[in-house]
């Protein structure tokens, strides 16, 4: 019973340190592009971000619902092992976000939440205890259908949006107003944010408390002090801003105009919300990326680096097998050497998020210096300085040349 205890006292520390890094790893989904516009400063974006993250995580249960009574069968698992399984998991998690952090690369913390407790799960148990029909429909479709669909609605409003503001006879088109706009929209985002992701930790801890019993299986939802803790947890980790990720994305983000980035917050933030009220655990990274490459391609005059994106897209594809893997190379040390394996997966994640963090300070990014430099993985949108002429301006010289043309000949008749 004591190791039992243990056990599942450091599957809540490690699930809240999970919450912590997702935090800081997603506040750029939000904050990076009104950030690159200039709408908000890089300090008040992220205390913002962190207010509404934390607002969010309590208007929504559904998706830690999906993760703590649909992903993984409890029932096929003894309860003797499972805390073990879902200790290993969060390592893979963990690593994998730390590592991608250090790299300054979007990629998906649910996904990477997802792939570890699936790869652990596969090592320690074995595939009857994985319902793939839930994983299918609830994590694998809607990283598919999601971007898409951010993407197809950030086209059609940033067409609109440049439609309604189009400039006529040298008059201002008010896009500039678009910077205001983009606080309402990338506070909405944070606010999405919290109602999807910090729920992903909710429903691990229940999912452990579960499975000893700590919690009754007849209610599944979170209990109040896990939905506290989770949403103070991943508050702070937004404040701590992420700085790497946000400069991957900031920058690369900074032709893009106020109204493309009015355009993908306002896309992202429905995607999300809608999602968290079906109980889809996507990922907001991906959304995001789609909002982004939607705008870029509804601006006339902006094209798509599609190599740069097929990059973000191995890196998403990436995520689920090698947090798996470092999930499951956890997992075979608990099946091989019971609690030691716990206590010795412990101490090497321990050295493994101390390492990188080490790491991470011999270039170390901060608010004052995130947009300092140009990151070429989140160049997703290129916009040419100097885009081609509008409808009207080309109808305007066609007429202004058949009217030279008609002076030229009246001369000549002369």
């Amino acid at each position: 019973m004591e190791a039992a205890t243990l056990i599942v006292v450091l599957v809540i520390a490690l699930a809240l340190f999970f919450d912590f890094t997702n935090g800081f790893h997603d506040t750029a989904n939000a904050m990076a592009t009104p950030i690159a516009t200039g709408a908000l400063k890089p300090r008040t974006a992220v205390l913002l971000a962190a207010v509404l993250n934390l607002v969010g995580a309590f208007l929504s249960t559904e998706v830690a619902k999906t993760i703590s009574g649909g992903m993984i069968r409890e029932d096929e698992i003894s309860v003797a092992v499972f805390p073990s399984i879902i200790f290993a998991g969060l390592i893979g998690a963990i690593t994998w976000n730390m590592i991608t952090w250090l790299l300054g690369l979007p990629s998906s913390s649910s996904h990477a939440l997802f792939g570890g407790l699936i790869g652990a799960t596969l090592v320690g148990v074995g595939a009857m205890a994985i319902d793939f029909g839930v994983v299918m429909s609830k994590v694998i479709l809607p990283a598919v259908i999601a971007p898409l669909t951010a993407g197809i609605i950030a086209f059609t409003v940033t067409k609109i949006a440049y439609a309604v503001t189009r400039r006529y006879d040298r008059q201002p088109d008010g896009r500039d107003g678009f910077r205001w706009g983009q606080i309402f929209t990338s506070s909405l985002v944070a606010l999405a944010h919290g109602t999807n992701d910090a729920q992903k930790t909710m429903g691990v801890i229940t999912l452990a408390l579960l499975t000893v019993g700590w919690q009754s299986a007849a209610n599944p939802d979170p209990q109040l002090w896990v939905i506290v803790a989770c949403a103070v947890t991943i508050a702070l980790g937004t404040y701590m801003g992420g700085w790497r990720i946000i400069r991957t994305l900031g920058k690369g983000l900074t032709d893009v105009k106020p109204a493309q980035g009015f355009s993908a917050e306002a896309s992202t933030a429905s995607t999300i919300l809608a999602s968290s009220a079906l109980g889809f655990a996507l990922s907001t990274t991906q959304v995001a990326s789609g909002s982004v490459i939607g705008s870029g391609l509804g601006r006339r005059g902006s094209s798509v680096r599609w190599r740069t994106v097929g990059r973000i897209m191995i890196g998403w594809l990436l995520t689920l097998p090698a947090s798996g893997g470092v999930g499951a190379a956890a997992a075979l040390a608990v099946v091989w050497l019971g609690t030691w394996g716990v206590l010795i997966d412990a101490v090497v994640a321990v050295a493994i998020i101390w390492g990188l963090f080490q790491r991470s300070r011999r270039n170390a990014v901060n608010a004052g210096n995130a947009m300092s430099e140009v990151a070429d993985s989140g160049a997703a949108v290129k916009v040419p300085r100097k885009p081609g002429p509008t409808r009207l301006e080309r109808a305007k010289a066609r007429a202004a040349a058949r009217r030279d043309a008609d002076a030229g000949t009246g001369e000549d008749e002369r």
